[in-house]
């Protein structure tokens, strides 16, 4: 545990996310709970976007953090220059920027060259594969991304399978870093759900997530679409995209399908999910989701699409799919004791790993290396002088190889 009672308080910047409170997303629920957790240890700001929050919610403290708002979107190709903004203002108060993902990164070198302020970076999920990119924008972000792990003080990555990709890559040893699930809670279902809510009447699966190709939202729907028995539920940003549009028009239509529009009160959202009975998670890019753990700390089965990444944040305790094919034999094969085996075997990955105390306490103890000289470390040098046989010993047999790891999926 981090000693606060002998140092001054720093001043820590966080900067990449919507805001807070947070609403649907992975870097705003990790800054909601950085800030309802180490509000006693730092002197926190937030920069959220105008975009996002009504004038009437733009408050100027929320738990102790300072919030600043910028006349910017948080997301998309405005995500560059909000979070170049948001840098250069924090460059006047901070000692420390803890900067969420890289569309700012290529501004990284310039904070170090002319200042000693200290960067932290977490990378995200490689966000330069993502479809919904153009090739230009693709080829900007992959830049982006290797000029703020090459200059940050210190990077982070959030998953062990975005770990061995920066180890391989840039040859640096972040630090891992997951995201907490602790906040959710089992609601039990009352009278009035059911009238809110029919098809609570019966078992279903669900899923909740930004409406993106990278999701795998079609293939899901595809997939119950031709199993009419299996009821679905589904959460997402549907009338932010054509891709979202096009596939609320046409699967809305079926009678077990069911459609929602995003659910921001977290108490509703967890009484939909909480009682379902398997969570259907479809993320292909990016690292540790946060709806992931959420579903593995309620309890809930998963059923996963089939990538590293997946497979390293349930520890390859979940179901896994490929395509429609094999997520309608799951669906149609998979029992109510393997369903059990499944969900026991999660929650005891979520409790280990997925508590947002833990989570702080790991970000605290990072940005107090800073006093004692910390220093990044590079895998380069000392890969070189490690023999292979050793490497694979200690679970590292990765950094021998010539190819990526998302290069094998």
């Amino acid at each position: 545990m981090v000693n606060k009672g002998i140092m001054r308080k720093k001043k820590i910047a966080i900067i990449g996310t919507a805001g807070v409170p947070s609403r649907y997303g992975g870097f705003e629920t990790l800054a909601h709970h950085l800030v309802k957790n180490l509000e006693e240890t730092f002197h926190l700001s937030v920069y959220c976007s105008k975009v996002l929050y009504k004038k009437e919610e733009r408050v100027n403290y929320w738990n102790g953090a300072r919030l600043i708002y910028l006349p910017f979107s948080a997301n998309g190709i405005q995500s560059i220059i909000y979070d170049i903004a948001s840098m250069i203002h924090a460059l006047f108060f901070a000692d420390v920027l803890i900067v969420l993902g890289v569309s700012g990164g290529i501004f990284i070198p310039v904070i170090k060259l002319f200042t000693r302020k200290k960067v932290i970076v977490n990378i995200d999920g490689l966000e330069w594969r993502r479809d919904k990119w153009s090739k230009p924008v693709k080829k900007f972000l992959k830049l982006s991304e290797r000029l703020a792990v090459k200059f940050s003080d210190a990077d982070v990555t959030d998953n062990a399978a975005i770990k061995r990709y920066t180890a391989m890559y840039y040859k640096t040893l972040s630090h891992q870093i997951e995201y907490g699930g602790d906040h959710c809670q089992k609601v039990k279902l009352i009278k009035s759900d059911y009238v809110e809510y029919d098809f609570l009447k019966y078992p279903y699966a669900f899923k909740v997530c930004r409406i993106e190709p990278e999701n795998n939202v079609h293939i899901i729907l595809n997939a119950f679409a031709a199993l009419p028995s299996k009821t679905l539920v589904m959460i997402g940003n549907w009338q932010n995209s054509a891709y979202g549009i096009e596939l609320f028009e046409k699967f809305s239509q079926f009678e077990n399908i069911h459609l929602l529009d995003p659910i921001y009160d977290q108490q509703k959202l967890d009484k939909i999910r909480f009682n379902c009975y398997v969570y259907l998670h479809g993320h292909s890019a990016g690292g540790t989701n946060p709806s992931l753990v959420e579903a593995m700390y309620l309890n809930l089965p998963v059923i996963a699409f089939d990538v590293s990444y997946n497979r390293a944040t349930t520890e390859d305790k979940a179901l896994f799919f490929k395509d429609e094919s094999s997520l309608q034999q799951l669906l149609e094969t998979t029992s109510l004791s393997q369903y059990t085996t499944v969900k026991k075997a999660l929650k005891l990955v979520a409790d280990k790993k997925y508590t947002w105390s833990i989570i702080a306490q790991k970000y605290a103890q990072l940005v107090y290396c800073f006093d004692h000289d910390y220093q990044k470390s590079s895998v380069r040098s000392k890969i070189s002088r490690l023999e292979e046989t050793y490497l694979i010993g200690q679970g590292l047999g990765h950094l021998k190889r010539s190819r990526l790891f998302y290069e094998e999926l």
